[in-house]
């Protein structure tokens, strides 16, 4: 079942983002309804498309976990009242350089 989380207008562009049962790792929605480790290749959605999306990821639930909408820039990079948090869940902890998502090659730089 997907987490709530605060309520975004219907015009506000959002990814699906959620948690790789596999690695743990988080994962966004593409467009082919695959998931990727790489917000770049994120659907962004709005109104209906975000709820049908949505819809589909927790019916996916078998190798993810925890879908939710996540609010983006209209360019699709992170944005709105959890952008700190949403920041360091697409690139990576904070905790060393080298478990950063960049140097590991898993996004581009």
């Amino acid at each position: 079942m997907s987490s709530v989380r605060p309520k975004l207008g219907p015009d506000v562009p959002k990814v699906i983002t959620a948690w790789d049962v596999a690695t743990g790792a988080t994962v966004y929605r593409t467009q082919s309804g695959d998931w990727s480790q790489d917000l770049s290749d994120a659907e962004t959605v709005t109104g209906e498309a975000a709820d049908k999306a949505l819809s589909a990821a927790v019916t996916d639930e078998t190798r993810i976990l925890d879908p939710y909408v996540m609010e983006v820039s209209d360019e699709g990079g992170v944005a709105g009242r959890e952008t700190l948090r949403e920041t360091i869940r697409a690139t990576g902890p904070t905790t060393h350089p080298d478990f950063h998502k960049a140097e590991r090659g898993v996004i581009n730089a």
